[in-house]
């Protein structure tokens, strides 16, 4: 996997228009930029064949913004991981701040969708984080230890073998307000290390992501710290000119 790895997530936003237009604007980057690096979108489901047909030779991945751990059944609203294969998606995030908020995804619910994914060969970007107050009771560190148990509890000491994993502090996430480059390097070291040790496999390969408030103005000082292998953009990532910026200032470092 080509580093730096950036993800576009474009929650509940996007048309037909947007796709046109952001797919043309590509193409003209694509050998430049695109080709470099590992680029990953992922808009809303529904428009993800539609972005693959206006991309023709482009080749991009894709990652869908949520799966469900059942594969088949009167599960109104979900979406299964046989039905991401069949789109083309190869990627899954999981566990962000706004499902485990608005949708009350505890860590067990988490573990399983990330179980189920990894066992139909499907790629996790699973997002953990602490809040405001979690961090201003110097909690961190439990917190993102409880998040990665439960993946170990449920998917075994191998489970982040093949995975990327984006620590985004739900204090940051559409605040404007990022951690702090050095923050950032000191958390994702933390969270290399202790996966590292609960794995007891020194060899294990896995990415770590940040996200939270990514910008043109911060990318910079975040993509050259030594534990970031690439960044989760938020809505960021919905003006082609700032995304493609970023693209640029990422592949500079």
């Amino acid at each position: 996997m080509l580093k730096p790895i950036i993800i576009a997530n474009w929650k509940l936003n996007g048309d037909k228009i947007l796709v046109q237009k952001f797919i043309k604007k590509i193409s003209f980057d694509y050998k430049k930029y695109f080709k470099k690096n590992t680029i990953i979108l992922s808009p809303p489901i529904i428009y993800i064949e539609y972005m693959k047909k206006c991309m023709k030779n482009l080749k991009l991945s894709f990652a869908v913004q949520n799966v469900d751990y059942n594969y088949q059944g009167a599960f109104t609203g979900e979406i299964s991981t046989y039905m991401v294969q069949e789109i083309g998606a190869k990627y899954v995030i999981l566990g962000h701040s706004e499902r485990r908020k608005n949708h009350f995804e505890n860590n067990l619910l988490v573990a399983k969708k990330f179980y189920c994914t990894k066992i139909n060969n499907l790629i996790p970007i699973l997002c953990i984080g602490e809040t405001k107050n979690e961090k201003k009771s110097g909690l961190t560190k439990s917190i993102l230890k409880k998040q990665i148990d439960e993946i170990f509890l449920i998917c075994g000491k191998n489970a982040f073998n093949n995975t990327l994993i984006a620590y985004e502090p739900i204090w940051a996430i559409g605040t404007g307000t990022n951690a702090s480059p050095i923050l950032i390097n000191k958390i994702l070291k933390f969270i290399k290390k202790y996966i590292i040790y609960k794995s007891d496999n020194t060899n294990i390969k896995f990415y770590m992501q940040y996200g939270g408030s990514v910008s043109t103005e911060n990318i910079k000082d975040i993509i050259c710290q030594k534990y970031v292998d690439g960044v989760l953009i938020g809505s960021g990532s919905l003006n082609y000119k700032n995304f493609l910026k970023m693209i640029q200032i990422s592949s500079k470092n």
